[in-house]
């Protein structure tokens, strides 16, 4: 089965972990010792963290020596927005439709 970047980077966001990891990247970057501070779980445990969003593109880390900063990737976050804003506008016409209709009918409404 082909996964593609979207599904990618949603099933890796689906962990609070990461989530929470993806957060304080939003700040700036981080080693993975940072990362690491306020969890209770082993650096290899992070380390695996990383590696699913990694490998979602969500972040990255340069080649070279330890420590090695993990950045933020904004591209694979700015694909989710361009996903979800489409469906969030479609739901939105839906409902400005409908309080459309709803005005109508109010409006038709004897003795108002």
């Amino acid at each position: 089965m082909i996964v593609d970047a979207l599904s990618r980077t949603f099933a890796a966001l689906a962990d609070p972990t990461r989530r929470d990891i993806v957060a304080r990247l939003s700040g700036g970057d981080a080693t993975v010792n940072q990362l690491a501070e306020p969890y209770a779980m082993s650096l290899q445990a992070v380390y695996k963290h990383l590696r699913v969003l990694e490998e979602a593109g969500v972040v990255s880390r340069p080649p070279g020596p330890q420590p090695r900063s993990v950045r933020l990737e904004v591209g694979s976050l700015e694909l989710m927005d361009t996903w979800i804003e489409r469906y969030r506008r479609q739901a939105e016409e839906r409902y400005q439709r409908l309080d459309r209709v709803l005005a109508e009918m109010d409006d038709e409404e004897p003795g108002t």
